[in-house]
């Protein structure tokens, strides 16, 4: 299923970055269907932790050039593979011997049934 429209949560260990945990000590994976993202990921030789961008005021920015424009002194580098209209992913347990669907997205969850 992956790459794909899956986020998987697992239990966190010691391996994982402390950043990276929740407070109940797991982790969502997710590996999008994005060349860009794929290819740099495998350049770095390291995943990539990200999240959406999003204003002070709330607002998530999807277009390259005002993604720039608001945050050009916080900013090394900005990729520009276009405007994205993300749809959000299907979240998947991984916790327990049965996976559990916690949210419906772009990825389809009948596999899980």
């Amino acid at each position: 299923l992956l790459p794909g429209p899956y986020t998987f949560i697992l239990e966190g260990s010691s391996m994982v970055p402390q950043i990276m945990l929740t407070k109940r000590k797991t982790v969502g994976i997710r590996v999008p269907d994005n060349n860009i993202c794929l290819t740099l990921a495998m350049t770095l030789g390291n995943p990539i932790l990200s999240t959406s961008v999003s204003t002070e005021d709330g607002r998530i920015l999807h277009e390259p050039s005002l993604i720039e424009e608001a945050f050009e002194n916080q900013l090394d580098l900005v990729i520009s593979g276009g405007i994205l209209y993300p749809e959000p992913s299907s979240i998947i347990s991984l916790i327990n011997d049965v996976p559990e669907v916690l949210r419906v997205g772009k990825g389809d969850v009948t596999v899980f049934e």
